[in-house]
């Protein structure tokens, strides 16, 4: 069964539930194909490398965004994460747009985050969580000497993205 991406209320973020198959020995979920992108009638997405990482309860990941890489997110579990997402993107149709999603263990999804969006998430469950991502481009680039492609705002006490 293949994911139904939608688009969400900013352009270019699409988000799909996760195919969860479920029998006596637990479960399974495709969280990448190549087909899922290639129809046309969805996003577009080429991933090059894939990670993933863990997060302890009411830890914060970001709020930061790329120039130029797109991220595939995987929220499969076992925690649940509030994810937040900002149009920083000057001329877009939905810029300045915010908007919060759920994700995790109670909906587990695949979110694609394109250049310019600004994301982060935070673990709002009991338990560590891990959260897998499929970006388009090397980390650091080819031998991992290019310059990182994120724009952070953490560290900013003006910053207009909070979690």
């Amino acid at each position: 069964m293949r994911p139904r991406f939608q688009e969400l209320e900013i352009s270019g973020v699409w988000l799909a539930g996760l195919v969860v198959h479920s029998d006596s020995r637990g479960w399974l979920a495709e969280v990448f194909r190549q087909d899922w992108f290639d129809s046309g009638s969805g996003p577009m997405h080429q991933p090059v490398m894939g990670y993933v990482s863990e997060t302890l309860p009411g830890v914060v990941r970001g709020p930061h965004e790329h120039r130029f890489q797109t991220d595939l997110f995987v929220f499969a579990g076992p925690s649940d994460f509030l994810v937040v997402l900002w149009d920083n993107r000057a001329g877009s149709a939905t810029a300045g747009r915010r908007i919060e999603l759920r994700l995790g263990e109670t909906s587990p999804g695949i979110l694609l985050v394109p250049p310019g969006v600004v994301h982060g998430y935070k673990n709002v469950g009991r338990v560590a969580g891990r959260v897998l991502n499929f970006p388009d481009r090397l980390y650091r680039g080819a031998g991992g000497g290019e310059e990182v492609d994120e724009v952070r705002y953490e560290g900013c006490t003006d910053s207009p993205f909070r979690i």
